[in-house]
Order: C-alpha cells, then sequence, then structure tokens
C-alpha cells in the first residue's frame, strides 16, 4: 500500500506563515539577535525553504516591514468614514490606529522600533509609510477646519473675520505633531498593562482636538513677547 500523499501548501500561505514567525521574532527579540532558525522552526518549515522564498534575513525583515506599514495604513483609512462630521472622522482614524497597534504589538515593535535603527533601507520603508499616514491626517485637519467654520464671513474673533484655510505650514505642523504623538502613545500603552485603544484615543483626541478648535477660532496660546 503506497504512501498517503498531503495536499502542498500554496506558496502565497507559506510565505505568509514565514513573514507571521518573522514579525513575532523580530518584535519580540530584535532585529539582531532573531536568527533564520528560529523564524523558520516557528513558521514549521526548514531554513533553506525560507531563504529560498526571502532570500535572505535582509530581504524577510524587509518584507516584514512592508506588509506591517499597509496593513497599519490600511486600517487607519478603512476606520475613518468620510461622510461623518470631522471630528468623528479624526477620532475613527485615531481608534483604528490604536487598535490595530495594540492588537498587533510585535509589528508595531517591527515598525517603530526595529526598523527604524538598523540602517537607511529598513527606515526608508517606514518613513514612506510614516509620510502617507502625515499626509491622510493633514486632510482630515482641513476637512475640520472648513466645517468648523462654514461660513468665515459670518463669524469673527474680536472683530477679525475668521479664516477657515489655516495655514499650509501650520496644518502640515500639526498633522506631524499629532501622528508623531500617536506613534509614542502607542508604544506606551503597548507597553502599559490595562490601557485600552479607546483609552488612548480618546487621550490623543482630547488633547489635539481642544488646541485644534482654539486655533481654528483664532485663539491661538501665546507667549507674551514671543512671536511666531
Amino acid at each position: 500500500m503506497g504512501a498517503v500523499k498531503t495536499k502542498r501548501m500554496p506558496r502565497a500561505v507559506r510565505e505568509q506563515q514565514m513573514l507571521d514567525a518573522g514579525v513575532e521574532t523580530f518584535g519580540r527579540r530584535g532585529y539582531m539577535a532573531a536568527s533564520m532558525d528560529e523564524i523558520a522552526e516557528l513558521a514549521g518549515v526548514s531554513k533553506p525553504l525560507v531563504y529560498l522564498y526571502l532570500n535572505s534575513k535582509e530581504d524577510l525583515f524587509t518584507a516584514c516591514i512592508r506588509r506591517e506599514a499597509l496593513a497599519l495604513t490600511e486600517a487607519v483609512r478603512s476606520g475613518v468614514r468620510t461622510d461623518q462630521p470631522a471630528d468623528r472622522q479624526l477620532w475613527d482614524g485615531l481608534l483604528a490606529f490604536f487598535t490595530h497597534t495594540g492588537q498587533k504589538p510585535d509589528a508595531w515593535s517591527v515598525l517603530h522600533l526595529q526598523a527604524r535603527t538598523h540602517g537607511e533601507p529598513f527606515a526608508a520603508e517606514v518613513a514612506a509609510m510614516r509620510e502617507e499616514i502625515v499626509a491622510f491626517v493633514t486632510q482630515l485637519i482641513v476637512v475640520a477646519a472648513r466645517d468648523a467654520l462654514p461660513h468665515p464671513r459670518l463669524r469673527s474673533c474680536g472683530g477679525t473675520p475668521i479664516d477657515p484655510d489655516l495655514p499650509e505650514r501650520e496644518v502640515a505642523g500639526l498633522a506631524e505633531a499629532l501622528v508623531g504623538a500617536a506613534e509614542s502613545l502607542a508604544a506606551w500603552a503597548n507597553a502599559t498593562p490595562g490601557v485600552t485603544a479607546k483609552q488612548a484615543a480618546l487621550t490623543l483626541m482630547n488633547f489635539a482636538w481642544a488646541g485644534l478648535g482654539n486655533l481654528m477660532e483664532g485663539r491661538p496660546w501665546a507667549l507674551q513677547g514671543v512671536s511666531g
């Protein structure tokens, strides 16, 4: 009686298993400490097969970064409904971000810590992801400013009409600051027991929305004697 033949797993499925193992190992042990032997064992395959599919440790790490960067940006974008008010769009985007990073702490470690500290090619992959998220947040801020004051000539602060079109440089700075704060807060939330995605999102939303509201209403904070 001949041996029973098992169905071969499709290459794409097997490769995803290797990437899963890579993300878990890189995220928990760090890029330098992670070994291909460990990754192969975790994926349930031989080390030569990992090399056959993904060429090298560097290429495997790059593939992990690209997959997780795409997953994060898609999670944030899909979490926002453009038919909602501006504040709800920003809230939904923040909640989607913290939910994703909270559910995938190893992936966030790869993106936020490992990729940025092990060479320019890896850091460049994360920088591209970050630029996309910053651009998305920039648009949310622009929409927020315009939605808050749909009729600028009908509202004023101290007798001066308010312009809902915030200066481009100011909008860009706000988006950078918000994304940077979200990144740091996600790392803190993942390292702090009991902090939920909703709590993290609420913390940043309260911090950001109050400041953005003051800007849109013509009440920016300023230190006496110091101008921008």
